[in-house]
Parts: C-alpha cells; sequence; structure tokens
C-alpha cells in the first residue's frame, strides 16, 4: 500500500492528523464519538437502539478521505478534492487489513482504563465487526467497493454504506448490509444551494439512484440531514423522492452545528429535537410509514416501512 503522501497534499495529511485520522494509502479511519462514549460513559448511538449493532464494535472509515463530488454546507469533515480518484489504488484486502489495524492504534490509549471498561468489552473492541463506510469523501468514488464490502463481510462484519447517489452506476452495484442515499435537498435550487456540487447533471443522478432502490436487493434507507432555515418546510417534496426509493427506512437526524460547517452556516440552523420530531411526521403523513425509533441526544427520527425489521442479526 502506498503511503497517504502519494494520494493526499501534506497540508491536508497535516490536518487530518491533527483531527485524529488514522491514514492509510487514500482511506481512513477515525473513532467514532459514539465508540469513545461506549467504551467510558455506557452511552451507545442510535445505531445500536435502532439497529442492534455494538457502538463500541464499530469501525468508522472511508476509502476516499479526500474526494468528493460535493462541498455540502452542513459538513463538518473538511471539503474534499474534486479531482477523479486515482488510479493506482489499493486492494480491498490490503484496506480491511490496515483500517482494523490502524482502529487498534487509535484504541491503544484505552487499555490504561481497563478496570474501568472492563476485559470482556476492552478485548470485543480491539475486535470490530461492524464497519460504517461514511467517514468522509465519498465511498463510490474507490472503484472496488462492492469487493470491499464483500471483503469485511468475509471477516465477519456487518456494513453500512452512506452514499451521495452521484455515481449511479456504482450506487446500484452495493449491497452492503443497509446502504443509505444521504438526501438533503427536496430540488433541485436547494440542492444546488445546499450540497454545492462539482459535477453536471447531478441532480438527475441523484434521481436516477432513488428509482434504482427498488430493485437493490439490500436492506435500504434514504436519511435527510435537516436544517433549520434551509430544508425544513419542504416536507411534500422531500416524500415525493422518498417515494421513488421506495426504502425500508427513513432517517431524519438534525444538522450539528459542529465542525467545518460552522464555517458555512449558523448555530440556529441546528434544529431541536421536537423540531426533528414535527418534520418527520409532517413527511410521514405523506409516506404512510410509522415512527420505529427516536434518540434525542443525536437528535434523529427512524420511520419504517414495515417491510424489513430494524434490527439486524
Amino acid at each position: 500500500m502506498k503511503a497517504p503522501e502519494h494520494y493526499i497534499p501534506k497540508q491536508t495529511i497535516s490536518m487530518l492528523k491533527r483531527q485524529h485520522y488514522g491514514l492509510y494509502g487514500h482511506s481512513a479511519s477515525k473513532l467514532c464519538h459514539w465508540t469513545k462514549a461506549s467504551l467510558t460513559k455506557g452511552q451507545v448511538c442510535y445505531k445500536q437502539k435502532f439497529y442492534g449493532i455494538q457502538s463500541h464494535r464499530c469501525l468508522q472509515m472511508t476509502p476516499a478521505v479526500a474526494w468528493c463530488q460535493q462541498n455540502c454546507q452542513f459538513c463538518w469533515r473538511p471539503l474534499t478534492k474534486p479531482e477523479p480518484f486515482p488510479n493506482d489504488f489499493s486492494e480491498p484486502r490490503e484496506i480491511v487489513g490496515e483500517s482494523i489495524a490502524k482502529q487498534r492504534v487509535l484504541l491503544s490509549g484505552y487499555g490504561a482504563l481497563r478496570e474501568q471498561i472492563g476485559e470482556k468489552k476492552l478485548e470485543e473492541v480491539m475486535n470490530p465487526n461492524q464497519v460504517a463506510i461514511s467517514l468522509a469523501g465519498e465511498p463510490t468514488l474507490y472503484p472496488k467497493l462492492p469487493e470491499l464490502v464483500k471483503e469485511y463481510k468475509k471477516n465477519g462484519f456487518t456494513s453500512f454504506v452512506v452514499s451521495n447517489g452521484l455515481d449511479t452506476e456504482m450506487f446500484s452495484k452495493l449491497k452492503p448490509t443497509q446502504l443509505y442515499l444521504s438526501l438533503e435537498a427536496p430540488n433541485e435550487g436547494l440542492h444546488r444551494k445546499i450540497n454545492a456540487p462539482s459535477i453536471k447533471g447531478s441532480w438527475e443522478k441523484i434521481n436516477t439512484s432513488l428509482e434504482a432502490m427498488p430493485s437493490i436487493k439490500t436492506r435500504k434507507a434514504i436519511r435527510i440531514t435537516a436544517i433549520n432555515g434551509l430544508n425544513m418546510n419542504h416536507e411534500k417534496e422531500f416524500a415525493s423522492l422518498i417515494e421513488k426509493a421506495r426504502p425500508d427506512f427513513l432517517e431524519v437526524k438534525a444538522y450539528m452545528f459542529i465542525g467545518y460547517s460552522r464555517q458555512r452556516l449558523l448555530e440556529e440552523n441546528m434544529p431541536f429535537h421536537p423540531q426533528v420530531l414535527e418534520f418527520a411526521e409532517k413527511i410521514n403523513k405523506h409516506l404512510g410509514y410509522t415512527i420505529a425509533g427516536e434518540s434525542k441526544p443525536s437528535r434523529v427520527v427512524l420511520l419504517s416501512s414495515g417491510k424489513k425489521k430494524t434490527g439486524i442479526d
């Protein structure tokens, strides 16, 4: 595997390392807030509450840390490069091995809390069994993403992949445990304002991916990032887009005023949980899903079509 410096400018590498990203090639891992909270406070993320995955055994990574086709206003990560993804990319097997190794390095300091955490949990955290391929950048830009998902599965992992849906061909090939399409705009005008795409025809591409979702043979979810003052009064338009995709689940989650998004949005753009719940209920009036869960700390509401049970075996 080539060094990160082969792919990423030194200034960007320095910034990512200061933010505790573990870099390997064009990929990266980073400890999730909820992984750390599970270890030190016994608190878990909404994904554990909704779907049953264990927060302390979740590995958060990306195979494309510095590449994306959008510069979203709400994104808390450093903005990424619009250039094409490199041709001399790492193989899935290398990425899986390095991601696990990097996760263990990032966790190494928690050994000092052995008595607080407990031997069993400390052993489990060093052996993750769930991967969230969503950390930064756009994962579908990695040409072997379907093979990467399969490689994680071979190593005993369940997987969540979160995509913007702009690479429609790659999106349709994916079969993780749960496939997400991230949807923040109800129409093309707001898409251009909120997502700031760097490629042509992006709105048409998103709609193509939405239309492809019913035929994709895996668990599917749409995640709406609710941004107060920008996209929370368009429930009928959102419902129309969701009806195209007919996902198993819809997550409506608050924008959080953190990271680099603070350079582009205001604290008032971050809705409180009751506002998120009201917005989800308004969308659902046009869908007929059921509210299957909510997490007030994460300001997220889960709606289910009833086609799949929420828990992952």
